[in-house]
């Protein structure tokens, strides 16, 4: 990292105009993405309901009707000659179309009551518009004008799913618009108060920007040899602008932090680039891995988002640790410049986040445990989740194909337009197969939830036979094989439609047959994604232990971080499914309950918010880690570190959440769910989490909070990645002045007292630190450090102790091998323990004495 960081500063210009070509590149090349990307990808390919559906499309050209005129008498009945004539034109007319096949009605059927509404004032018309879901929805884009009218006789309405998804599609693209016409001038007002400054608050948004058009380059190169959905670029927005905002404000104030604590501007990049841009790393890789885990789903609608949030997650890493560096680089002071306001941080000890950590760890039991007890209530109502499909109802109630799909549910017997397809490929023409189709068409009609079924023999509803064969009767046979159609008179997603499909596939049947149909998609997904789930899981479990213990060397911090962030998931998960599967909150926030939640939304949401919380769990172990390393104690560390990095992960997740919300604005109920299900986990984790069971967790292991076993620690120290040299770490030699003041915990805002005589080095440390410190008044010391060179030197430690906090220290500086009892028996008398001993240069070493109650330390 440091070579990293040298480089950064050294061809800062270099690497800016690399980053400028490479943008350009990727906005002519990747701009135009959304062309080539595809509309579907909620199927398993390898299902029966994918294989069946593949079948009826090559071997009878046929399929499930996706296309619904929905016909109304303006007079009379849908009997009466005028409105019969004018339905029987409507179906010629839809036949005659390019691409439309299968079409039927209820004039052309011989009338079977299922297709007209119970007060006959309404009748349908089916037909089936060929090719792939894109292809689909971009015939049913110009089929639908055409047959959408409204004459003396008759009223038209065109719904049925292609018009559904077309109307979907056409909405979230809308609806993306306006999220990121409300994100934008949100973010950068949001950005400019976090930073004070109008051209560091300018700094994420280019990583941002970088971010987001270059995953479009890489989407447009993956989409080359693979499909992608057109869905996953929701992601790209979000993820890149949000990751990039976290990870450069992350930057950005160690930067600043560097610069107050007197660095010059290549020494404070490259310092930087070390501790922040190292955690950032860790911080990516472990977002990366928890996207990671959706490539093994064989939905490429879910691995489309990891082929979407890996590279925006590596780009937004990568402009952070860079691009930003050479930023800085070039900017130097003039960060801050067009500064709006000041912002100078409390010393440290001082600041609300210290204060709320030291108040969780007095009382970690009844603090952490009470928010405990709220996660879990909050998750209780996850136990009772159902999963569905999108269908209809995600769409506003104004949308016109859901007004037409509404009217078939209210007013018809039968869900036309989603029967499921029984499909037997070998069911060769014999002399006995029509009475064999005849008996299996029978015994399907007589099923509860079946509304009619439909085959080479005719038509049927409950047993009996109510149309015979027919002209259009000769679609559902080929002389290889057959199929039938079995018109449901459940909601097709539904736990019913989920029933009636495993009763239709496990009835006796005269030829081995496929079942497909919106229901059959449903239990065929759910399948899909439940059997794939525990490999997920493993691999987000797997890469997250490992990531983290190479950050921190313990297999508690791991543990630690799994379990938190699952109970944080839990919660959310439970609030989703009591607001959108429940509906408490379905007029508020303008949606449909339809009793289901959609069944990929919430995996997708469950890795991208895995990934987050990890996120911020990188950040805060990243100080407190740092801090541990100087001080070796624990609940120092704990509240410094949330004390250093409270605010940003604060600001960071308010500005994530801010663009989540945005896509919460949504029409659609399933991009709703997704977005401020996001919002909730993220604001959730940042607070709950962070600020309360962290510390709580933390007080409670102790030290065994950095515990791994010999063998694991040995591993460690040989290949784990470990801080920088510099002010989080002691060397024996080579330090700085900057080295020897963190050394003895001379921070920016600490009030330090010195007394007794130091050696040359250490004199000219602590005096160079003045500008970065407050001197003491009387009992108020973070840092006491006493030079002694002889024993009588140690006699004012009880003196001494009396004028440090009582969570200060006291630094016995003393020669190598001599006073080393002195010390000891010194500090007993005076109350303290003696610490550990860091070497300071060749002839000095410091000894640690604790002032506080409890432990090692005052008593």
């Amino acid at each position: 990292m440091t070579r990293l960081g040298q480089f950064a500063v050294r061809r800062h210009r270099l690497v800016l105009v690399a980053g400028v070509i490479f943008l350009l590149v990727a906005g002519a090349v990747g701009g135009s993405v959304s062309k080539i990307l595809s509309n579907g990808g909620f199927d398993n390919p390898h299902s029966e309901y994918s294989k069946a559906s593949t079948i009826l499309q090559t071997q009878f050209h046929a399929g499930e009707p996706n296309l619904v005129l929905l016909v109304t008498a303006k007079s009379g009945t849908v009997d009466t000659p005028a409105v019969a004539a004018e339905g029987l034109r409507l179906t010629q007319e839809l036949a005659a179309t390019q691409f439309v096949g299968q079409t039927a009605s209820y004039w052309s059927l011989g009338s079977p009551p299922p297709l007209h509404s119970a007060d006959a004032k309404g009748a349908l018309v089916l037909a089936r518009i060929a090719g792939n879901d894109d292809q689909v929805i971009k015939r049913v884009k110009d089929i639908a004008p055409k047959f959408t009218l409204d004459n003396a006789v008759v009223n038209v309405r065109v719904g049925g799913y292609s018009q559904v998804f077309n109307q979907v599609g056409t909405q979230i693209r809308s609806d993306l618009e306006k999220s990121e016409a409300i994100t934008l001038p949100v973010v950068i007002l949001l950005l400019i108060i976090v930073f004070g400054s109008v051209v560091a608050a300018g700094l994420p948004l280019g990583v941002g920007i970088l971010s987001v058009i270059g995953t479009f380059l890489v989407l447009r190169i993956i989409a080359a040899v693979t499909d992608v959905s057109i869905y996953s670029l929701n992601l790209t927005t979000a993820m890149g602008l949000g990751l990039a905002i976290d990870y450069s404000l992350f930057i950005v104030s160690r930067y600043r932090e560097e610069l107050r604590a007197g660095r010059d501007t290549e020494g404070a990049v490259v310092r930087t680039v070390e501790t922040a841009g190292r955690t950032v790393l860790f911080s990516a890789m472990t977002v990366a891995a928890s996207l990671c885990a959706l490539l093994v789903f064989p939905l490429y609608f879910l691995r489309s988002f990891a082929y979407a949030g890996i590279p925006v997650v590596a780009l937004a890493a990568g402009g952070a640790v860079i691009l930003l560096p050479a930023a800085l680089a070039s900017l130097g002071p003039r960060v801050d410049r067009w500064v709006l306001w000041h912002h100078e941080p409390k010393p440290v000890g001082e600041g609300g986040w210290h204060r709320i950590a030291m108040a969780v760890m007095r009382r970690p039991v009844l603090i952490g445990g009470s928010i405990v007890v709220v996660l879990v209530i909050l998750g209780l109502p996850f136990i009772h989740v159902k999963f569905g499909l999108p269908d209809d109802r995600v769409l506003p109630v104004q949308a016109t194909s859901r007004q037409v799909q509404d009217d078939i549910r209210h007013g018809f017997s039968s869900n036309e337009s989603a029967p499921l397809s029984v499909v037997a490929p070998v069911a060769p023409a014999t002399a006995g197969r029509d009475a064999a189709i005849d008996q299996y068409s029978v015994q399907l009609s007589k099923m509860g939830g079946v509304a009619r079924v439909d085959s080479l023999t005719g038509s049927y509803i409950n047993g009996q036979r109510i149309i015979g064969a027919n002209p259009s009767s000769a679609r559902f046979a080929n002389p290889q094989g057959t199929w039938l159609s079995v018109v449901p008179a459940v909601e097709p997603v539904s736990a019913q439609g989920e029933h009636l499909v495993h009763e239709v596939r496990n009835a006796p049947a005269p030829f081995k047959v496929l079942v497909t149909g919106r229901s059959a998609q449903l239990v065929d997904s759910k399948h899909s994604i439940v059997s794939s789930l525990p490999l997920a899981l493993g691999i987000i479990g797997a890469v997250t232990f490992i990531v983290l213990f190479l950050f921190t060397g313990s297999v508690v911090m791991p543990v630690k971080a799994l379990v938190l962030n699952l109970l944080s998931l839990t919660a959310t998960f439970g609030a989703m499914v009591w607001i959108f599967q429940e509906g408490h909150l379905s007029g508020l926030l303008g949606f449909t309950a339809t009793g289901s939640l959609d069944t990929s939304t919430p995996v997708l949401m469950f890795c991208i918010a895995f990934g987050l919380s990890m996120d911020y769990e990188v950040f805060l172990l990243s100080r407190i880690k740092e801090e541990h390393d100087v001080s070796h104690d624990n609940v120092k560390s704990v509240a410094v570190g949330l004390e250093q990095t409270g605010r940003i992960v604060t600001a960071a997740a308010a500005l994530l959440a801010v663009v989540f919300v945005a896509f919460g604005t949504s029409e659609i109920e399933f991009i709703k769910l997704f977005g401020l299900g996001l919002a909730l986990a993220v604001v959730m984790d940042a607070t709950l989490i962070r600020a309360t069971l962290v510390p709580a967790f933390m007080r409670l292991a102790g030290e065994v909070n950095w515990w791994a076993p010999a063998p694991l620690r040995r591993l460690y120290e040989r290949i784990g990645l470990k801080e920088a040299p510099g002010d989080a770490a002691v060397a024996d030699d080579g330090l700085g002045d900057d080295g020897f003041a963190a050394a003895l915990g001379i921070r920016p805002g600490a009030r330090v007292e010195v007394a007794g005589a130091l050696d040359e080095v250490l004199a000219r440390a602590v005096k160079r630190a003045g500008g970065k410190v407050t001197a003491s008044k009387n009992d108020d010391a973070d840092v006491i450090v006493l030079g002694a060179n002889r024993a009588t030197d140690l006699a004012q430690l009880g003196d001494l102790a009396q004028r440090v906090k009582v969570d200060g220290t006291i630094w016995v500086v003393r020669p190598e091998d001599k006073l080393s009892k002195s010390v000891r028996a010194h500090g007993e008398a005076a109350g303290l323990t003696e610490g550990p001993t860091v070497v300071l240069t060749d002839e000095y070493v410091g000894d640690r004495l604790d002032v506080r109650t409890g432990g090692n330390g005052k008593k």
